[in-house]
């Protein structure tokens, strides 16, 4: 399964201002995990952990924005957020995350997606052991949740909310301690809402492909040839948890983020939903339009990029 990917802003609604500032954390880390892990690390680069970054960043303001040269386009200069502790946890999570993705597509996939896997495990195997050994709580996670949901699918277990769950405990996991228990808390629930949105869109967006190649889909467990009538209540129980987030997110000050990351909330995610959801997600392999008519183009680097 894909399974991320889908955390996207609508970029040519967003404000100049905060339309720069996404690029800048992107481009931020981007260069932070060129300087962790380095470059073959920037291509697993996800917009996914940009909206991770931006929910773990101090709301008081810290690190700069220098222009830095882009590794994609080195003629051009860009805007960085760098010198954030929040890009160096973004960038350890991208790793790990992307790792134990790996290995569940050497264990679960078709022959042509273990062998790739495998190619692409072995350059990742040294940067994600440098990774685990800086987050190894949440390392331990991500194997015990991945492995759980292994088992829920083994066993073809006809339960939304079961896998759903499992799923959203490994993103809940990744929001690291603050130093401020109120902020950890608003900030796990956020990104545990927003896993288990991810995992249900995922779900929907993969059942012709699942049902076609004989994939686990919760909603084939569940509703079997008629799990294209479950559109109305899949959908209620994303906007439930879209709500949870939100509802997460207005008790906490995020700064200078606050209006980025609200957008991404309110605005990003419904596009992203209606274009799952109408069929347009897969289809546009990135550009396409919301029910509102506003675009979310395709970032000229995005053909760079590999989502997990």
């Amino acid at each position: 399964k894909g399974m991320f990917g889908y955390v996207r802003a609508v970029t040519s609604v967003l404000s100049p201002e905060d339309a720069q500032r996404y690029e800048a954390v992107y481009c931020g880390l981007c260069r932070t995990l060129g300087n962790r892990y380095g470059k073959t690390a920037q291509l697993i680069l996800n917009y996914d952990f940009v909206f991770l970054a931006l929910l773990l960043a101090k709301p008081e303001g810290e690190g700069t924005f220098p222009c830095c040269p882009c590794p994609v386009h080195p003629w051009r200069k860009k805007a960085c957020w760098l010198g954030s502790p929040a890009l160096d946890e973004a960038a350890d999570a991208t790793v790990i995350l992307t790792w134990w993705k790996l290995q569940d597509a050497i264990r679960d996939g078709g022959l042509w997606e273990r062998g790739k896997s495998r190619a692409a495990a072995l350059a990742l195997r040294r940067h994600y052991r440098t990774a685990a050994a800086r987050r190894p709580a949440f390392d331990h996670t991500v194997q015990t949740c991945l492995e759980e949901l292994h088992q829920l699918e083994v066993a073809n277990t006809p339960s939304l909310d079961q896998p759903a769950d499992t799923f959203a405990r490994i993103l809940q996991a990744a929001g690291a301690e603050t130093g401020l228990a109120a902020r950890t808390h608003g900030v796990e629930q956020i990104l545990y809402h927003v896993g288990r949105w991810i995992y249900l869109a995922d779900a929907w967006d993969d059942l012709a492909q699942d049902r076609k190649e004989g994939n686990y889909n919760p909603l084939l467990a569940r509703y079997g040839d008629q799990a294209e009538t479950a559109e109305a209540p899949l959908r209620e129980t994303m906007h439930v948890s879209l709500g949870l987030a939100k509802t997460a997110f207005s008790l906490l000050d995020w700064g200078q983020w606050e209006g980025l990351l609200g957008h991404i909330l309110s605005t990003g995610l419904p596009a992203v939903e209606e274009a799952v959801f109408t069929g347009q997600w897969k289809e546009r392999n990135r550009p396409f339009h919301h029910h509102q008519g506003a675009a979310l183009p395709a970032d000229p680097r995005d053909k760079e990029n590999n989502s997990l």
